[in-house]
């Protein structure tokens, strides 16, 4: 049986900025530039999201010359949902602004 948890500052900042960008793809680097947030950190939450159903994936089809296909990400249909309801809850709108207090009225859901 899966536990159910708040989600992170930085998943519940990773999912507001997504659902912000509607059906715009993005990439991991320009996700970690603009919430700063670390790749390692980043990362697992994003390939979490994306167990879940939260988001949709798929590899760049055409890279510039001389760099590597990055993987680009969007919410889901069930994304765009669970984002809506986390910022109908009053959370933080970004990882820095959460403090300890910030915490307890977070939109809770099954993430573990």
């Amino acid at each position: 049986m899966a536990r159910t948890r708040r989600p992170s500052p930085q998943t519940i900042a990773v999912l507001l900025d997504l659902a912000e960008r509607g059906d715009e793809w993005s990439h991991g680097y320009d996700l970690c530039g603009r919430l700063d947030i670390a790749a390692g950190t980043l990362y697992p939450i994003l390939m979490r999201l994306n167990e879940r159903g939260l988001l949709e994936a798929m590899w760049e089809s055409d890279p510039p010359r001389g760099r590597p296909a990055r993987h680009l990400y969007r919410l889901s249909p069930e994304g765009a949902v669970i984002a809506r309801e986390t910022e109908a809850s009053g959370a933080p709108q970004t990882a820095r602004e959460v403090t300890p207090s910030s915490r307890v009225g977070a939109a809770g859901w099954a993430i573990a």
